[in-house]
């Protein structure tokens, strides 16, 4: 009993200085949560089982999306500047930038409704509100490189408010899938289901992971239900490469590449009685590479600094990934004995990459980013844990969206992985929220995030495993 008050203080302790493990990049420092449409929360990037010869870039903002929230719908927002970035040489510099911005059409600025009358087709004049986007490439640094204009008035979905408003959400207004003339890429923005999951009522709750703790029912999908917005791409493989050539092999020292992503806000907000105007220069307000670092490793206090970093400061996080705070708890909590510090396995999965896998180059410089091997072609069958599953396509070789990364990162915390082979036994390889899947299926074709849920057909609530 002594053991266990202990352990539970000590958890207590440190939920005051790091945020929760498993809530991915949902609300994960204390300024972005008080910016949803600006919150960065899930980023994936992996070579496409539709068209293996291309790859894919999805980033996801505004959490936590109740479907039913309107009149005024979730959107993205036309004062934040959203951006996809490629780093192909190891610096922890972008060499490849895409950058998104919005902007929003009210056809009729009297009436409270998102949509007039039954909408069909994206140009529907009874589509109210409607968002447009552009996509622009920046060669070199994003601020300064050469920029190309590759997209331009492209309709973003809208809400799935019910069959009242749009009566077939999947057929009638299309895929939001554009083919753009830039390289044959094609392009999506919209709404769609949160294909992330993960047990987050149990795990708030001092790390009370179900499938280690008796007593306390079955793992529940806390996020089942919800919607997301979502940016992606598809692009050649060849486009994205160091030197613009599709790998011949694994081993190729040009097949892997870096990939982040960031939200920015200007400088200068001025609010009047009548609306609000921007200027400045644009400040970054949420990053996000790998899912859970900012949450498992980086302390409240420099949360929000992190955010705002570029990768080539983040040798500054070098000592919390050394020293993360995680392992210990699980040993209090649930007996798992982990490898000792200098965790220098952690480094290696979170900061340079595999060798062998998905290290870019031979000396790459510590950064937080996704890595991923263009040269490792998609799996038949995708194992849920990735690497650790023997599947080399998934995570962290990129991020699938079907990637279980809290189990991934749980256990690669718990040194269950090839690079601490002595630690891959129970309980270390069997530590999970127990939540192996998402609520709906994805697609199996761009842009693999489903259709979201709509407002007046479904509730957002707990779906038992």
């Amino acid at each position: 009993m002594k053991k266990f008050a202990y352990a539970a203080l000590a958890l207590a302790a440190l939920v005051t200085v790091t945020a929760p493990i498993t809530a991915s990049s949902h609300r994960e420092a204390p300024l972005i949560s008080q910016d949803p449409l600006a919150d960065n929360t899930d980023v994936y990037a992996f070579v496409s089982p539709e068209r293996p010869d291309r790859v894919v870039f999805i980033s996801n903002f505004i959490p936590l999306q109740f479907p039913s929230s309107g009149p005024n719908f979730w959107k993205f927002d036309d004062n934040v500047l959203y951006e996809i970035m490629i780093d192909n040489t190891g610096d922890a510099v972008e060499d490849i930038t895409f950058q998104f911005r919005f902007r929003t059409e009210i056809r009729n600025p009297n009436t409270f409704l998102y949509n007039t009358g039954q909408v069909s087709s994206l140009d529907d004049p009874d589509l109210n509100v409607r968002q447009f986007y552009s996509v622009t490439r920046v060669a070199g640094p994003r601020r300064s490189g050469a920029e190309r204009l590759v997209a331009d008035n492209v309709p973003v979905l809208p809400a799935n408010i019910g069959v009242s408003s749009i009566r077939d959400y999947n057929g009638q207004i299309g895929t939001g899938v554009f083919p753009q003339a830039f390289e044959g890429m094609r392009t999506f923005a919209g709404p769609r289901d949160e294909g992330f999951y993960v047990d987050l009522g149990a795990t708030f709750d001092l790390l009370q992971l179900r499938p280690l703790v008796n007593g306390l029912g079955a793992p529940i999908d806390s996020l089942a239900g919800f919607n997301v917005h979502s940016i992606a791409l598809e692009l050649p493989i060849s486009a994205v490469t160091r030197n613009g050539v599709r790998p011949a092999g694994q081993s190729d020292p040009n097949a892997t590449i870096g990939v982040w992503s960031t939200s920015s806000r200007m400088s200068t907000t001025t609010r009047t009685p009548t609306g609000q105007t921007n200027a400045g220069n644009w400040v970054q307000v949420s990053r996000l590479g790998n899912p859970l670092v900012n949450e498992v490793v980086i302390p409240v206090g420099l949360k929000d600094v992190f955010n705002g970093l570029e990768p080539t400061g983040d040798g500054a996080a070098l000592s919390f990934v050394t020293n993360p705070m995680l392992p210990p708890l699980m040993q209090a909590l649930f007996g798992v004995s982990t490898p000792p510090t200098p965790r220098n396995d952690l480094v290696t999965i979170f900061l340079t990459g595999i060798p062998g896998l998905n290290q870019i180059g031979t000396s790459p410089r510590p950064s937080e980013m996704l890595r991923l091997n263009t040269a490792i072609p998609p799996t038949a069958r995708p194992h849920r844990l990735g690497v650790l599953g023997g599947d080399f396509a998934g995570f962290p070789n990129g991020r699938r969206v079907g990637d279980d990364v809290v189990d991934i990162a749980l256990q690669a915390m718990a040194g269950a992985t090839p690079l601490t082979p002595e630690f891959v036994r129970s309980p270390n390889n069997r530590v999970s929220d127990g939540v192996d899947g998402n609520d709906r299926p994805y697609l199996d074709v761009f842009p693999f995030l489903n259709t979201p849920f709509a407002g007046r057909e479904s509730t957002p609530g707990p779906r038992l495993r």
